[in-house]
């Protein structure tokens, strides 16, 4: 496919919504008692993946257009599930839907697409294991297909969280609401909080003292009503193109500027990009972001900033090669184990357009300010380094073209389309 190129950028886009809350929507709904309404649901196939799984393990779900209403089944109320869960390529819900399944009394096996069986899910079988499941990957490895035999008898653990993983911490917790006391947990770095939120949204307690985490079990959560804010990871590529593109303003709508997930904000800032932070929605933690072209120097991004825009790196990477200066990201470990090698596979895809870009053992080196010109590069199957790609195209005065485009669908659907829209060019 031959990505879009233009001369600047203008207009508005409404982000879709957070791929992370969308997940835990459904789960949260699945497990409450009663019913939960969920507005501004993401239609991307990560989400409706996890949609169906719960549909798979007996939770009435209706999909009425707008809205999606889940009859809550309560933890204890899920049914096996009839055949393998197939989540495709969402790490998310497959972590995730261990936690849950690890109170039940019955054996369920997850499986993922071909990248996502790749990904090796120890950290998860370990603090589950403790805790009374039984969880074997396919031939005994830390590898999907996952097969996990619950129990109705989870004990608590005091858990110390080798890195900094909002997953892992969250299957913990969806198995701590299920455990017969205090589970805590000990973070490395603070991570992404929306599974803590969402527990006190449906009425429940946990407890957070600095990077401690205090729960006790078992709890009964209910039904809500809640909207899905915008998803500050895919707003993160109309920020970097609003940045770096010559002579563009570009307003981003809805956007969730929850705090675990702002780091992107705060390094542009200290890189010199010009955002205004507008129309600020406390409740709903979400705001209108109006970016605008911006002369740009290097930062250095490690420790406790890189789980606040781990998902965001290889677009920040972009960003550094249209700063000034030598731009040092590390602490970033995590990032080897996503869809793909993202470390890797941002510094390769860059250096085919001409970036200055090194990868290291943690992380990268981005020598700035270089020119990108045209290229044939690849998504490597990753619908974040595919639509990081794009934006790098935009800037570019040749030709790019791009291998497995139609990955980008996983998290933003309409991504392509709403670049479009946006692309204007002087007469």
């Amino acid at each position: 496919m031959r990505l879009i190129q233009t001369e600047y950028l203008q207009g508005s886009v409404d982000i879709p919504a957070d791929k992370s809350i969308a997940h835990r929507s459904i789960m949260f709904g699945a497990i409450a008692e009663g019913e939960t309404k969920v507005t501004n649901f993401l239609r991307a196939q990560d989400c409706l993946n996890t949609l169906q799984a719960f549909k798979d393990l007996g939770v009435p779900i209706y999909d009425e257009g707008e809205t999606i209403t889940i009859t809550g089944v309560g933890a204890k109320g899920l049914s096996p599930a009839k055949q393998t869960i197939d989540v495709g390529n969402s790490g998310t819900a497959l972590r995730l839907l261990l936690g849950i399944l690890a109170g039940t009394t019955f054996e369920t096996t997850l499986e993922g697409d071909a990248s996502l069986n790749k990904r090796p899910m120890e950290r998860m079988m370990i603090p589950l294991s403790q805790m009374g499941a039984t969880i074997t990957g396919a031939f005994h490895s830390e590898f999907p297909p996952i097969t996990i035999q619950g129990t109705t008898q989870l004990t608590p653990i005091e858990y110390h969280m080798p890195i900094a993983s909002a997953q892992v911490k969250s299957a913990i917790l969806f198995a701590a609401l299920q455990a017969e006391g205090m589970t805590k947990i000990i973070e490395k770095e603070t991570s992404r909080n929306h599974t803590e939120e969402m527990i006190i949204q449906f009425g429940g307690k946990i407890q957070t003292d600095g990077k401690v985490i205090f729960l006790q079990g078992p709890q009964q959560l209910k039904g809500q009503e809640m909207t899905v804010p915008g998803d500050i990871s895919s707003a993160a590529f109309f920020l970097v193109a609003g940045a770096i593109v010559p002579n563009s303003e570009i307003i981003l709508k809805n956007v969730g500027i929850n705090f675990t997930r702002t780091g992107i904000i705060d390094v542009m800032k200290q890189m010199g990009a010009n955002i205004q932070i507008v129309d600020n929605d406390l409740m709903n933690q979400s705001a209108t972001l109006i970016i605008s072209s911006s002369s740009l120097n290097a930062a250095t991004i490690k420790g406790a900033m890189i789980p606040r825009l781990i998902d965001e790196l290889p677009v920040i990477a972009l960003l550094a090669t249209q700063a000034q200066g030598t731009t040092i990201i590390k602490d970033a470990q995590e990032l080897k184990v996503k869809e793909t090698n993202r470390i890797d596979a941002t510094a390769q895809e860059l250096q085919k357009m001409g970036a200055n870009i090194q990868a290291t053992q943690d992380g990268l080196v981005i020598q700035g300010k270089t020119a990108l010109h045209g290229a044939k590069v690849s998504s490597h199957g990753d619908h974040r380094i595919g639509m990081m790609l794009q934006i790098a195209a935009l800037i570019s005065k040749e030709e790019v073209q791009l291998e497995n485009p139609e990955v980008i669908a996983i998290s933003y659907p309409n991504f392509f389309q709403d670049i479009k829209q946006l692309v204007k060019r002087t007469e």
